[in-house]
């Protein structure tokens, strides 16, 4: 299976040489010189990753991120940037990156993390995890369509990895959650930027669940969280 990539980069040289080493690798890519351009390849076709630049003329890689995940939130997404200030990098991921490469990087080390993305975008459902449905407090988690209900009226559709990750909370709901068996299983490694990445996510799920107070997620020092529920441990 030969996966089509979304590059868009307004340095054309630079752009040249990413397309030709990843289509060296059986990759179809399609460059966009800017961000307007690559909206409209995206509108066009359909593509297994997109991989932007974050300072682009016309419309900059945050906002280009921002059109793509209105129209497909699963679509892994990594980010090519010159800046390194962590505020950037946690701006990346509330867009919804898979993946954050500083520039200058080494063309060896993108394509390995090109795989990698798409080997965790491929991966098959764990036939271990059988359940669907979940009832937290006054919510009920339908996972398959990553919808979050409270009381049957207020409804959330979770991204894909909110999604995964609140099974994980279900899963061991008033246990610890491991913060790197989690990183590992949804992202696929456990560095700084999928660290910073599952924080956001954290937050997130935090304020969908904010509705009942008997729901909590637990900050677990040195090793994850925990969500716990109230009336649970009261019983």
């Amino acid at each position: 299976m030969m996966f089509k990539i979304l590059l868009a980069e307004d340095d054309r040289n630079f752009g040249d040489v990413l397309k030709s080493y990843l289509e060296m690798h059986d990759y179809d890519v399609h460059l966009a010189q800017d961000g307007q351009e690559g909206l409209l390849f995206f509108q066009k076709d359909k593509y297994d990753l997109c991989i932007l630049d974050v300072m682009m003329p016309k419309m900059d890689g945050f906002s280009l991120a921002k059109k793509i995940r209105e129209k497909n939130l699963e679509i892994p997404i990594i980010f090519l940037t010159a800046k390194t200030l962590k505020s950037d990098v946690i701006e990346g991921f509330k867009m919804g990156a898979d993946d954050y490469i500083t520039k200058p990087f080494n063309s060896e080390e993108l394509l390995l993390r090109v795989q990698a993305v798409l080997k965790r975008s491929q991966k098959a459902p764990d036939p271990n995890e059988k359940l669907k449905e979940f009832t937290l407090g006054d919510y009920n988690f339908n996972y398959p369509h990553r919808i979050l209900s409270y009381k049957n009226e207020e409804k959330h559709k979770l991204s894909p990895k909110e999604a995964e990750l609140l099974k994980m909370f279900c899963l061991t709901k008033n246990d610890v959650l491991n913060r790197s068996d989690a990183l590992l299983k949804i992202w696929g490694e456990d560095n700084y930027f999928t660290a910073r990445s599952m924080d956001v996510f954290i937050t997130k799920l935090r304020k969908y669940l904010s509705h009942d107070t008997n729901l909590e997620i637990e900050n677990i020092h040195g090793n994850g969280f925990r969500l716990i529920e109230k009336s649970s441990e009261q019983d």
